[in-house]
């Protein structure tokens, strides 16, 4: 097997997992607010998810792929490393049921390795901050959205008759597919990025152009990881912060939509496990602060703030490994 089959490989499995841990955070409040039975919602929001690139264009996948390190100083050893590191990570916090940022996971496993592999020269610093920068905010915009469009919808609805709830359910519907296309079009590019790299690291392409194959499969990778549905995730998002409701649904799904889907149009890598989980806990404390567990909330944050230095670390570690073996 060539080295650019086995890069190609990992990165559908790194998109595969990367839509599998996800799912929860297009499918948990649809879920337990009982708006739609389980496998309907991951059904259409995965068709959703395929076609989000396809609609939104591949400003992200750009970013990753040229905006954060040097595409010059990049070898094969560096990607297999950021990818391996980047797939261990999702399958760890899976396994521990905690909801955790894919694209931290692929931004530390890029910068450990290129570190170690080519010097802290070869990454660049101002990309590396705009990321960050996205990073780290999105989940207080989306904490922020959450809470105000929900005490916007509590004002509206303030004098409505329990059978609004019935409009909260089948919105969802329409809310859940503009999540899933807002996270189509923003973590599938991820994959098409490092892909592309790859492609560019062994001459197949001459310059940084993502070929429509390479949009056709990594998005076929992630629907088919949102189809498969990681359930012990979408236990936490939807069971474990507070009782979701139909009205805290609608509100969460249309709060981090429109982070996301706005980062994604401006090229900007958000993680949606942050904004969906930020947005949630928003929606919570519209209604009551003491309501949110923010004991679960607590963990969580952890686990954001240790996923880029360890999967930098684990990354580096496996680059001496690699590049004995891979040029």
């Amino acid at each position: 097997m060539s080295v650019l089959i086995l890069l190609i490989i990992l990165a559908l499995v790194f998109n595969f997992l990367n839509g599998f841990h996800d799912s929860s955070n297009i499918v948990a409040t649809i879920i337990f607010s009982r708006a739609m039975q389980p496998r309907t919602a991951l059904a259409l929001t995965a068709i959703a998810e395929f076609f989000g690139p396809l609609i939104f264009g591949v400003a992200v996948a750009k970013t990753i792929g040229e905006g954060l390190i040097q595409p010059q100083e990049v070898t094969n050893a560096v990607i297999l490393a950021a990818l391996i590191a980047s797939i261990l990570w999702n399958l760890i916090t899976w396994l521990l049921g905690i909801p955790s940022s894919s694209s931290h996971a692929l931004v530390g496993g890029l910068i450990g390795a290129i570190a170690v592999g080519a010097g802290v020269g070869a990454v660049q610093w101002k990309g590396l901050i705009t990321v960050l920068v996205g990073l780290f905010i999105s989940p207080v915009l989306g904490l922020i959205a959450g809470f105000l469009f929900t005490r916007l919808t509590l004002f509206l609805a303030r004098n409505a008759r329990p059978s609004i709830n019935w409009f909260f359910k089948r919105a969802q519907i329409f809310t859940g597919v503009s999540l899933a296309l807002s996270h189509g079009a923003n973590d599938a590019q991820k994959t098409m990025g490092i892909i592309t790299l790859g492609l560019l690291v062994n001459g197949t392409i001459n310059h940084f152009e993502i070929p429509l194959w390479v949009i056709l499969i990594s998005s076929t990778a992630m629907a088919l990881g949102i189809a498969s549905g990681g359930w012990r995730l979408i236990r936490t998002i939807g069971g474990r912060f507070f009782k979701i409701r139909p009205m805290h649904g609608f509100t969460a799904q249309i709060a981090s939509a429109g982070v996301i889907l706005g980062a994604a149009l401006l090229g900007g890598p958000v993680s949606t496990t942050q904004v969906v989980s930020s947005a949630v806990l928003g929606v919570g404390s519209a209604e009551r602060v003491n309501k949110v567990r923010w004991d679960v909330a607590g963990n969580i944050a952890i686990a954001w703030l240790l996923t880029i230095p360890v999967t930098a670390l684990v990354s580096a570690l496996l680059y001496l490994l690699l590049r004995i073996w891979i040029p």
